[in-house]
């Protein structure tokens, strides 16, 4: 049993479908603190001479849990947000496939980040055909931070494998891992190079920007880049 968790962010990268296609349930951590300045409420898109961040304005207490997040709707993001996906994918081949569900979804209101985050997330995982079970932690009811939350995410679901980010490095107890039968492998994603509006090729952009240029060719490219990062069976 291969388990990933990750925050539920905003439009997120390739980087992110290749982690949940790599596992078995994917995990969405989204009762821990928000952190600010991080992607659970931006991403990036391409734009002409680089790239440009949208960002989801949020309304943040002390301590706020990240599903308890609220939108701060007093500004009128969703038309920038679309405006600007129209705009800078305008002369893309595949927007056309795509443009209905952000513009309806634009055209609603969200008063929960997790809402519009998880309704992204769960449509670009259909249209990259990634099957891959997913489960919120809040609905798992593990206590504990850090390195201890995550072992015990991974026990409550009978994790033989754990693929953590780099950044798990810096904070995983690797030997309690062990001690529990699980293996840590640590997600190392290399970035393909696809066809873009314009050149030269910029990486680490959200997948709409991959979806939106190659269309259904967006998942033979995760498919053909993926690692084989935990042996199944």
């Amino acid at each position: 049993m291969i388990i990933s968790i990750h925050q539920p962010n905003y439009i997120p990268w390739l980087g992110y479908f290749e982690k949940i296609l790599s596992s078995d349930i994917f995990v969405f951590l989204d009762n821990v603190q928000y952190e600010k300045n991080y992607l659970v409420n931006r991403n990036k898109i391409r734009i002409s001479d680089g790239s440009m961040w949208l960002t989801i304005p949020v309304n943040v207490k002390h301590d706020s849990l990240l599903n308890k997040i609220r939108i701060d709707n007093s500004q009128n993001w969703p038309i920038k947000h679309k405006k600007s996906i129209q705009i800078n994918y305008a002369k893309s081949d595949f927007l056309c496939n795509y443009e209905q569900f952000f513009n309806s979804l634009y055209e609603r209101r969200f008063d929960l980040l997790i809402d519009i985050n998880m309704e992204i997330i769960l449509y670009l995982m259909k249209q990259l055909d990634i099957s891959t079970k997913t489960i919120l932690s809040s609905e798992l009811h593990v206590e504990g931070t850090g390195s201890n939350r995550i072992l015990d995410i991974c026990k409550s679901l009978n994790a033989d494998c754990y693929i953590s980010g780099q950044f798990g490095k810096n904070y995983l107890n690797l030997e309690d891992f062990k001690n529990n039968g699980i293996e840590i492998k640590f997600h190392n994603f290399t970035h393909p190079v696809y066809k873009q509006c314009y050149d030269p090729f910029v990486p680490n952009m959200s997948v709409i920007d991959l979806l939106f240029n190659e269309g259904k060719n967006s998942r033979n490219i995760l498919r053909t880049n993926k690692q084989s990062l935990c042996k199944k069976g």
